[in-house]
């Protein structure tokens, strides 16, 4: 299947709702905040980078990268999540693309590195790794990952943009 991958543009605000709302869609890890979480990113101004994946012109995927921290201290550090893939169309390199083209752009934006919320098994291919002096509220270590840039990773307690906070459990 041939797919393309490009920054988000006004016009896709709607289908990038639609498509994170039906990815994450009874998923056990999931609350329902994703597709939300995504527009107040982008409302925030805190959607640093925003991009979709599409199949003939249509939205099957995409994956936000969002300013992040790590204790106190540590700048230049962003999120990256949510990523989601049109139930149909998982499995297929996708996600996989839309978060290597991510990563590459906050390499070339010199970012520091990268954090995330997720499964170590499926992570750990893009270079990410768990159980690295990191935390988040009350999660297994494992699944609190970071891929630096550089050759340092700072410890401490991550801190997401504020929308991942806006909606409360």
């Amino acid at each position: 299947m041939k797919f393309q991958i490009r920054p988000e543009e006004r016009e896709d605000q709607q289908a990038i709702y639609t498509v994170t709302e039906a990815a994450f869609e009874g998923k056990p890890y999931a609350d329902g905040t994703e597709a939300p979480i995504i527009d107040e990113l982008r409302k925030d101004g805190d959607l640093t980078i925003s991009l979709v994946a599409s199949v003939a012109g249509k939205i099957v995927g995409h994956a936000a990268f969002s300013p992040a921290l790590i204790g106190n201290a540590s700048s230049n550090w962003y999120g990256l999540g949510p990523v989601s893939v049109a139930p149909d169309l998982q499995k297929q390199g996708i996600g996989q693309a839309l978060i290597k083209e991510g990563l590459a752009m906050l390499l070339k934006q010199s970012a520091a590195g990268c954090l995330l919320i997720g499964d170590p098994n499926y992570y750990s291919r893009f270079g990410f790794r768990g159980d690295c002096g990191l935390s988040y509220e009350d999660l297994t270590p494992s699944l609190v990952q970071a891929l630096a840039f550089g050759s340092s990773l700072p410890s401490g307690e991550v801190r997401f943009a504020p929308a991942f906070y806006k909606f409360g459990a």
